[in-house]
């Protein structure tokens, strides 16, 4: 059966993935879930580890919920460890429903992001794959190759847009394209030619794709390529704009500088340009690092990597309250209250 539930009506609690430090050393799980209760105002830096035993695993990269579940995705170390993996959990408790394994017989698939459409979850992968996964019985239906270190997705017009990055430890020569995959018949349907390594990509409600290039040291600048999932081609190129970070939520769009500038400002949409500083207020955020909105408060939360803390913003750009973290806040969830 479809994973539905009614209609949220109030925010109980926020899950945090802290990324930790990049390691390939199988010594330490350095990713972590931490969980703020609203109501109590107390926070469980390691929430996940007290709910399962467990440690969350190496390198986790993305966390999303979709019904009354959670997804994250851990990367892993190497494709030789094989600790590659999407851990789902309850959105009410945080407790591990299933542990989909993303390796095989010989090596880690080294997933990336997850998506989802239609009660299918979508996982990217630096193995240049694909995977489609049931979200009623937690299994891997299927997956396809459709390019190279394949990072973030975006999906609209019924089809998915996937970033084919330019990794140092995964090299291939599909390393400036968007990836085109038709989910009505999950086939690769072409390749879309942008600037040498593209990570990041957001749809607008339009319909246009935003995709971040971060291109390559002394070499191809960073750019930002809007894209129409109408026609399936480039509309535009800026090379003045150097962003590590882009989320767009509806009609706002927030975008993160580099290690060099790590400003968190508005994006303008309509124009494609920068616009003026998201926090109108005295705090200090030392260094972000991620966005998510809370798509029924509109609040906006946003984690600081510099410092291990997590904020809370309203839609104004003034905070409302921040916690403690572990290493390296990243994204976060929410836990709904309904009727």
């Amino acid at each position: 059966m479809p994973d539905i539930v009614p209609g949220p009506v109030t925010t109980l609690g926020v899950y945090v993935l802290n990324e930790g430090y990049f390691s390939m050393v199988d010594n330490r799980a350095n990713s972590s879930i931490s969980y703020y209760d609203i109501a109590s105002t107390t926070v469980e830096k390691d929430y996940f580890k007290k709910q399962n035993g467990i440690d969350l695993g190496f390198n986790a990269n993305d966390l999303q919920q979709y019904g009354s579940k959670l997804y994250c995705v851990v990367t892993g170390t190497t494709p030789a460890a094989k600790n590659s993996y999407v851990e789902v959990m309850s959105i009410a408790t945080g407790k591990s429903l299933k542990r989909i394994s993303f390796s095989d017989d010989k090596v880690g698939f080294l997933p990336r992001y997850v998506m989802f459409y239609k009660d299918k979850a979508y996982v990217s992968s630096y193995d240049g794959k694909i995977a489609k996964v049931d979200t009623a019985t937690l299994s891997i239906d299927s997956r396809i190759a459709v390019g190279g270190a394949l990072e973030q997705m975006a999906i609209v017009n019924n089809k998915l847009y996937v970033a084919n990055s330019d990794h140092f430890m995964y090299r291939t020569s599909n390393n400036a394209s968007i990836s085109v995959v038709d989910l009505n018949t999950f086939t690769k349907l072409k390749d879309i030619p942008v600037p040498i390594n593209p990570t990041r990509i957001s749809a607008t409600t339009s319909g246009d794709l935003f995709v971040v290039t971060r291109g390559v040291y002394m070499g191809a600048s960073p750019t930002l390529t809007k894209v129409s999932s109408v026609t399936d081609t480039k509309i535009s190129e800026n090379d003045k704009i150097n962003v590590e970070f882009l989320a767009i939520s509806g009609n706002n769009a927030f975008v993160i500088g580099d290690y060099t500038d790590p400003f968190l400002n508005l994006f303008t949409i309509a124009t494609g340009t920068v616009g003026s500083k998201f926090i109108t207020d005295a705090t200090e955020v030392k260094t972000p690092y991620g966005v998510t909105v809370n798509t029924l408060s509109k609040d906006v939360f946003v984690g600081d990597s510099g410092d291990s803390k997590f904020f809370w913003f309203g839609g104004d750009g003034k905070n409302k309250f921040s916690f403690a973290t572990e290493d390296v806040p990243k994204h976060a969830a929410f836990r709904y209250g309904y009727k």
